[in-house]
């Protein structure tokens, strides 16, 4: 849990406990806004996650939350409770730059949907938050705003590509943020901050952008990419769930599906071994960790591979190189030369379509047979700890060790499935963390199964930011 030095501080508290303390009358929106703001003042110049602060805007919308809940008006589920937003979504008033220069004053008139769903719950946007140029990174670093740092070691990336979230939340700058996850960018970061976060069902929360380049996203985009919610407990991402979910007529992938499902045997598979790539220990311990936990909590754990993870790969890195092979040619004039030099690395990995074709739905189905007997499956999240920053773009590194990085991440995105990041503890000064897979629109077992590891194990954020 959180160091007791930090005592009461209004910023060490989850959201949920912060909307029942604000409609409780025990503080006030007003204070809690404060209490965050004053924090982003105290790390935020180390860490540089947040790149916005909205802080007039906050203040105003906390004092017209206190003045409803003064009123007896009827709250909403985070009513006057501060959340920050992943540069990328539209948040109305401020820019949605992508971390590129030539959109650093693109301004969105309205809000996404799930921003808008969130103040429509009562939250108060306090912030934009870092991320890599596009969101095609690992690491969260631009042109545009520069570096953000990992809280818990200042040489070491914050994940990405929603890492500004991931660094924000962990030192507690935001209890909620709203990021998305073509290839772990909500993972990466918790993975690498100690914090939590959920990737879900692609078609689960609706997704649109005023700007017209983004309204009709590349495949990879329209099969891989969802938003989702990050936070510090996995109550928060329940709650998030039950708010951010359903359908939106801007997005036609977009559904309104039960966020309960049938009942299933309490059984979870765990990974020790990844074929083609060696684990590292500390992910091998995490893994570890989280199985103890299960079983503390009436799991039975059994180890089994789920199948074929090194193929989702291969069939991930196909849908978005053949994607990248075209945003090359209209886009990189407006790209960095390193990260072009990346990106022209992956366009070279593609594999017949007809492969893909049949090869995607073949490792849909395979996976869905496999959580008939194992409904929760739990990985490492990487396979190695955090790198050093801009090792993701170095030649020693390459696509082939970001693959094997990244290989129980991809089976998510390529399959569409809910996924929770949760942490297990700390090791030599890092954070562990492992995920929690399920089937499709199963995001209750992947709750459930992580809420459990949590109640045994504990929080490990927020945290004051190592500097030295």
């Amino acid at each position: 849990c959180f160091d007791v030095a930090m005592g009461d501080e209004l910023w060490t508290r989850a959201a949920n406990e912060l909307a029942a303390m604000i409609a409780g009358g025990e503080t006030s929106s007003r204070e809690v806004v404060d209490a965050h703001l004053e924090r982003i003042d105290e790390v935020n110049d180390h860490c540089n996650a947040v790149v916005r602060v909205l802080a007039d805007e906050a203040r105003s919308e906390a004092d017209a939350a206190d003045a409803a809940v003064a009123a007896g008006d009827d709250l909403g589920t985070f009513h006057g409770v501060p959340f920050t937003v992943k540069e990328n979504l539209d948040v109305a008033g401020t820019p949605t730059t992508q971390g590129l220069p030539a959109f650093a004053d693109l301004v969105a008139p309205t809000d996404a949907p799930i921003v808008e769903r969130m103040r429509s719950a009562g939250g108060i946007p306090i912030g934009r938050t870092n991320l890599p140029e596009l969101g095609l990174r690992i690491s969260t670093d631009n042109p545009l705003h520069g570096l953000t740092r990992n809280p818990w070691h200042p040489d070491l990336c914050a994940g990405g590509s929603s890492g500004g979230e991931g660094s924000a939340i962990a030192a507690g700058m935001s209890p909620l943020g709203l990021g998305n996850d073509i290839g772990g960018s909500v993972r990466n970061p918790a993975f690498c901050c100690g914090i939590t976060s959920l990737k879900p069902s692609h078609g689960r929360l609706p997704s649109y952008s005023v700007f017209e380049h983004d309204q009709n996203p590349p495949l990879s985009s329209q099969v891989m990419l969802t938003d989702g919610p990050m936070a510090r407990s996995v109550s928060d991402l329940r709650t998030a769930l039950r708010v951010l979910h359903g359908r939106d007529p801007r997005d036609p992938r977009s559904v309104t599906v039960p966020l309960e499902g049938p009942e299933t045997s309490r059984r979870a598979a765990v990974v020790r071994e990844v074929p083609g790539t060696d684990l590292h220990p500390s992910s091998i311990d995490g893994v570890a960790r989280a199985a103890d936990a299960l079983a503390a909590t009436g799991w039975e754990v059994v180890d089994a591979a789920p199948p074929e993870l090194e193929r989702c790969t291969d069939i991930w890195t196909h849908l978005l190189a053949n994607d990248i092979t075209v945003l090359m040619e209209t886009a990189r004039s407006i790209l960095s030369d390193e990260l072009g030099a990346m990106l022209d690395g992956l366009s070279a990995t593609v594999l017949a379509p007809a492969v893909v074709q049949t090869e995607y739905m073949r490792l849909a189905r395979e996976w869905s047979l496999f959580f008939v007997d194992h409904p929760v499956l739990v990985m490492p999240t990487w396979t190695q700890p955090p790198f050093p920053h801009g090792a993701d773009l170095s030649e020693q590194v390459g696509i082939d060790g970001l693959s094997e990085l990244l290989r129980c991440i991809l089976p998510g995105n390529v399959l569409a499935l809910p996924v929770v990041a949760v942490p297990v503890g700390v090791s030599d000064g890092l954070p562990l963390g492992v995920q929690c897979y399920a089937d499709r629109w199963r995001e209750d077992l992947s709750l459930s199964a992580a809420g459990d590891i949590e109640a045994v194990l504990g929080t490990i954020t927020p945290i004051d930011p190592v500097t030295g």
